[in-house]
């Protein structure tokens, strides 16, 4: 029997905890099954094999993409020319749809069943995406409820898996745990402060923090502050920061550590991004931010057809927790608010109650869950993965 060929694609770091777990949730089915692509050091470690560093996909904004344009598409040659030849059961795009979108609508003109993990934001903007999408994809697996209703209005065969982060993250406080392992002593107030983990997004938003700490040391003069920084680089940056605007401010700033530090905390500032929704399973209080420059939010402000942009709020479909965008973000706006997380205790309980509610929603086992669809997918059948598990 020949073994199971699965070809996997994923463009950066979220993709690859993606794709590590989907590895071995098929090994546990296919002990035998080979997975080749392009994809990252956890894949990597369960025996992928990527044709190429993933790092080199991983471009952001609008003009970096442009600049990186030639090797980019000398990328995605290459992969298809591999994947065309290898032939696999099928092929798997884990997010990055500008690049895997391409590939997987190649391969499925080519007959080579294709899946979509992760939706694209296409609910959101840029909706004209979905006629592509539709074209290239015999799949599409989302990690949130509410995206599978749109795809299923425009007739794209969906699924949703829930989220691994939902799976992962207990259901029983950490805080207590959280504050031994920081070595927080005291029962003062914490609030933890995430500006991000990309050079731009701090630079942007660190300045503002710090004035909002700031500001609320004048209201609670024994509140305390604890920064989790991405990487060394975003550490030097957030001490230098400190430095020029606060030198005597109790503001800590731990190396990574960034779910530790959320649920350690009373409360948490934060850039909008997968980390709110790390929050609302560690059951924290948030106020998020955005900032973009002004081309880009002159831009993007045209283009987006959702009134939320933060997490908790897409999935609760209200506003559950305060967001603040461009000028809205402010030391005067953000405390104020910062100040009604840790002060209201009924607004706590109610709003604690509802993040444990999408908590249950998304826990789906989502990676066992995504496993079983792209089987389906590849058209393995049941007698088939036990002869081929053999």
């Amino acid at each position: 029997m020949t073994p199971l060929k699965i070809g996997l694609i994923a463009g950066e770091a979220s993709g690859d905890i993606l794709g590590a777990d989907l590895i071995r949730a098929i090994r546990q089915r296919f002990p035998q099954a080979e997975f080749e692509g392009i994809g990252g050091p956890l894949m990597i470690a369960q025996g992928f094999h990527s044709i190429c560093d993933m790092d080199r996909l991983s471009v952001m904004g609008f003009t970096e993409p442009l600049k990186r344009l030639p090797e980019l598409l000398r990328i995605r040659r290459h992969l298809k020319r591999h994947l065309i030849a290898w032939q696999p059961d099928v092929v798997v795009g884990i997010d990055s749809p500008d690049f895997t979108l391409n590939v997987e609508r190649s391969m499925r003109e080519r007959g080579i069943r294709t899946v979509h993990y992760v939706s694209p934001s296409v609910w959101a903007w840029r909706q004209g995406r979905i006629k592509t999408i539709a074209k290239a994809v015999d799949h599409m697996l989302t990690l949130f409820p509410f995206e599978q209703s749109f795809y299923q209005e425009h007739g794209v065969p969906v699924s949703c898996v829930g989220h691994p982060l939902a799976d992962q993250i207990p259901f029983d406080d950490q805080r207590e745990a959280s504050r031994q392992s920081l070595s927080i002593e005291g029962d003062n107030p914490v609030v933890a402060l995430l500006p991000g983990s990309r050079a731009g997004e701090v630079s942007q938003l660190i300045p503002i923090f710090l004035e909002t700490a700031q500001w609320l040391r004048r209201s609670l003069p024994n509140i305390e502050f604890i920064v989790p920084a991405a990487n060394a680089d975003r550490k030097r940056q957030i001490l230098d920061a400190i430095a020029q605007q606060t030198a005597d401010l109790p503001v800590r700033v731990v190396l990574g550590e960034s779910r530790t530090v959320m649920a350690a905390a009373d409360a948490v500032l934060m850039a909008s991004g997968t980390t709110s929704l790390e929050a609302l399973l560690l059951q924290r209080p948030m106020v998020v931010c955005y900032r973009f420059s002004k081309m880009s939010y002159a831009l993007l402000s045209r283009l987006v057809k959702t009134p939320f942009f933060s997490l908790p709020n897409l999935l609760a479909q209200r506003a559950l927790v305060p967001e603040l965008l461009q000028d809205e973000v402010s030391a005067e706006v953000i405390g104020p608010l910062i100040l009604e997380q840790l002060s209201n205790e009924n607004h706590r309980e109610t709003l604690l109650a509802e993040f444990r509610r999408i908590h249950q929603d998304l826990a789906r086992n989502a990676s066992e869950r995504a496993a079983s669809e792209i089987l389906a997918i590849a058209g393995v059948s049941q007698q088939e993965s036990a002869n081929r598990a053999d």
